[in-house]
This record gives structure tokens, C-alpha cells and sequence, in this order.
């Protein structure tokens, strides 16, 4: 019964890591409904470390595009994913250091049901504003190598705005990529290649802060979770690009109002499955 629970937390984080409705969100509702019978301190870490599983599958994906060292590549190809790579790096900055000095008392002060239905509802009303104005504009950015250090920079900007829950990291960054010139393809791919170092951080950090004393029964399920994410993720991953080919991210703000104002009538009728037990 713990791994088909763990299997159903890992098909959402697969979903809702990489399409722009948050993470968060989902898994706050999921959670009060499907909780795995493991300490808090535990849960607390697997939620984090399951990204590792969403992750390995955009460096799956993109392997060759994200190796300098490729023989396939020319060294022209290779000094430009060093570029590719350096760009990621600077628009880590801004999350990394902000997230050190503050990522504590975010999650301590703003991992309630009200914040994240709060930031699910303004994201959600953001990308149809954002959407409806940039129908008048042509994007400046069409390609990973037009991407400057200087949106590069921003676009990790508005990354830090991911630290609040409910927010969407690749919600967050995707707008400000669109806004500042870049095509929702170009957004999206930069936004993917951003998560890598942030996942594998913030994953790294869990697991020291839990310690590397785990049972039988928890190694499983984190390999069934990562795993799980790990296939999900692909699928989510392939589906997203093919989508906004042809599609804007004005259906994903409609859907982020819905859930929205459904985890307001949850806090209301339930009360914050946050501050329970």
C-alpha cells in the first residue's frame, strides 16, 4: 500500500514539476489524502529529494545538448554549451543566495494553505495578463543562443519569487522569460536547463539535513518515488514543448485559479492541512 501511495506522489511531482501550476500546491492537497506511513522529518526530505527522479529526465533528454565534452560536437558546439552552462550558473545566483539566507523562515512563515492558494490565484490571473499582452509583441529570443547573461540574470530574478509557496519555479520563470523577450519555447527549454543545479542542491542539502541513516523500507521508497517522477517527468517534459508550439499558458492560468480557489474552499471547510497535527 506504501509504494502504490508513493507511486501516485511521484506521478504528481513528475506533473506538476515541470507543467506551470506548482508543485506545491498539488502536493499540499495530496498529501492530507495520501500520507505515507514514515516520520514527518522524513516526508519533509522525500518531498524535495523525489525532484532528483524529475530532474535526471531533462538531463536525459537533453544529454547531448547539455555535454560540452561530446565528440559529436564541434568546438564551436562546445564553447557554446559552455556559454549554455555558464548563463544557468548566473541565473542560479539570485535563488541560491536568497534561498540560503531565507528559505528557512519561508518555509517556517509561508507554508500555509492561504499562501499558496494566494500565489496559485495571482500567478494563475499573471500568465493571462502576461499572455494577453504579449500577443502584440514578437518574441527578440528564438533561440537558447540569443538567451543574453543579462535576461539570463533576470529570468533567475524571478526565480527568487518561486521561493514562496504555490508560486510554480518554472511558472515564475517562464514569465519572466516571455517578458523580457523570449519565446515560450526558449523560456520554457532555459527554465528546464535552470532547475538542474537548483534540484540537485536543494536535494543535497535535504539529505544532510536528514542524514544518511535510512531503513529498508525508505531507500525503497525514495527509489520508487524518483523513479515514478523519473518517467512522468519525460512524458510531462515532451508534452509541454509540443504544447506551447502551438498553444499559449493561458489554459495553465485558468487551471491555477480553479485549484486555487479549490484549496480556499478546502482551508475553509477543513481548515489548513498545513497546521494540523
Amino acid at each position: 500500500m506504501e509504494l502504490i501511495k508513493t507511486v501516485i506522489l511521484g506521478i504528481v511531482e513528475g506533473l506538476t514539476e515541470w507543467l506551470p501550476i506548482s508543485s506545491t500546491g498539488h502536493m499540499i492537497l495530496v498529501d492530507e489524502f495520501i500520507q505515507l506511513n514514515v516520520s514527518e522529518q522524513f516526508m519533509d526530505m522525500f518531498l524535495v529529494v523525489i525532484q532528483l527522479g524529475a530532474i535526471m529526465a531533462v538531463v536525459v533528454l537533453n544529454f547531448e545538448k547539455l555535454n560540452p565534452f561530446s565528440g559529436e560536437k564541434n568546438k564551436a558546439e562546445k564553447r557554446d554549451t559552455y556559454i549554455l552552462w555558464y548563463k544557468v550558473i548566473l541565473a542560479c545566483v539570485p535563488a541560491a543566495v536568497i534561498g540560503l539566507l531565507f528559505n528557512d523562515y519561508m518555509e517556517e512563515h509561508f507554508m500555509t494553505a492561504l499562501v499558496v492558494s494566494a500565489t496559485l490565484i495571482f500567478y494563475g490571473i499573471m500568465f493571462i495578463v502576461v499572455e494577453n499582452y504579449n500577443k502584440k509583441r514578437v518574441p527578440v529570443v528564438n533561440d537558447l543562443k540569443q538567451l543574453s547573461y543579462r535576461t539570463a540574470f533576470i529570468i533567475g530574478l524571478f526565480q527568487v519569487l518561486s521561493l514562496v509557496p504555490g508560486t510554480s519555479r518554472s511558472g515564475a520563470t517562464i514569465l519572466g522569460g516571455i517578458l523580457f523577450g523570449a519565446s515560450r519555447y526558449v523560456a520554457a527549454e532555459f527554465t528546464f536547463f535552470l532547475a538542474i543545479p537548483v534540484m540537485f542542491g536543494a536535494s543535497l542539502l535535504k539529505m544532510v539535513k536528514f542524514g544518511f541513516h535510512y531503513t529498508g523500507a525508505e531507500i525503497l521508497i525514495l527509489i520508487v518515488g524518483m523513479a515514478t517522477a523519473f518517467v512522468v517527468s519525460i512524458l510531462s517534459i515532451k508534452f509541454l514543448l509540443k504544447y506551447i508550439k502551438n498553444n499559449d499558458f493561458k489554459a495553465f492560468g485558468y487551471y491555477r485559479i480553479v485549484l486555487g480557489i479549490i484549496v480556499i474552499a478546502y482551508l475553509l471547510l477543513v481548515g489548513d492541512p498545513t497546521q494540523n497535527g
